[in-house]
């Protein structure tokens, strides 16, 4: 055990994820619109997208790599097209109005989970720190291990969108994303980025590691838009 610092270029970031296992899996998933029932239901009609099955537990899903960040060494950054770019260490990040939701998830592997209790800085709250400008109309995560997601600044922006601390009452651990991770409801899980690191405002969109391997750049569990090639 050591009290040294990690190294800045091991907690950059700035990395693609390797290729792995899981990568290959999940692309040859997408060629073959594995999961998909052709079903479609509206969000307001059926509390359980088509597709999906019910869990008790929290599955983990990653691309084989959970950074463990230590508190005094965290640091998450907003970048991009905004008028007040933030860099903030975990008291600051802390010392914003948290709040508490309850909120369903779903992943795209199929599962979901009901009542999900969660702690954090509501996005909403985020956007009217840092300010997003005129022209911003999308936001590009970056996460601790290399991964990316993009979001259209609309689906950001969703009042139950959160970055949270906390589940069911106690920190993350790090194999859900400790310490702070993106939770979109309304979305499918792979959008709401683990370990979160940065957030790129942007005036275009650019797709993320997922969405590049296959997968749907909108992912909308009520429309099913598992691939791309839903869209």
């Amino acid at each position: 055990m050591t009290d040294e610092p990690p190294a800045p270029d091991e907690l950059a970031g700035g990395d693609p994820p390797p290729d792995s296992k899981l990568t290959r899996t999940k692309r040859a998933w997408a060629q073959a619109g594995k999961f998909l029932t052709g079903k479609v239901t509206r969000e307001d009609d059926e509390r359980l997208p088509p597709g999906q099955h019910l869990v008790k537990d929290w599955p983990v899903l990653d691309l084989g790599l959970q950074p463990d960040i230590p508190l005094n060494h965290w640091r998450f950054d907003v970048t991009g097209a905004v008028e007040a770019p933030i860099s903030w260490d975990w008291p600051t990040f802390q010392s914003h109005a948290q709040s508490h939701l309850v909120t369903d998830i779903h992943c795209v592997t199929t599962w979901s989970r009901y009542d999900n209790r969660w702690d954090g800085l509501l996005v909403r709250d985020l956007l009217d720190i840092v300010m997003p400008k005129l022209g911003a109309s999308h936001v590009l995560l970056h996460s601790f291990d290399g991964y990316t997601t993009n979001l259209a600044l609309e689906d950001f922006a969703a009042e139950d969108a959160m970055l949270v601390h906390s589940w069911e009452g106690k920190p993350l651990s790090v194999a859900h994303g400790a310490p702070m991770r993106l939770v979109v409801p309304h979305l499918y899980f792979w959008k709401s980025a683990k370990w979160l690191q940065r957030i790129e405002f942007r005036t275009f969109d650019k797709r993320g590691f997922w969405e590049e391997n296959g997968y749907h750049n909108h992912a909308d569990p009520w429309k099913e838009e598992r691939y791309s090639a839903d869209e």
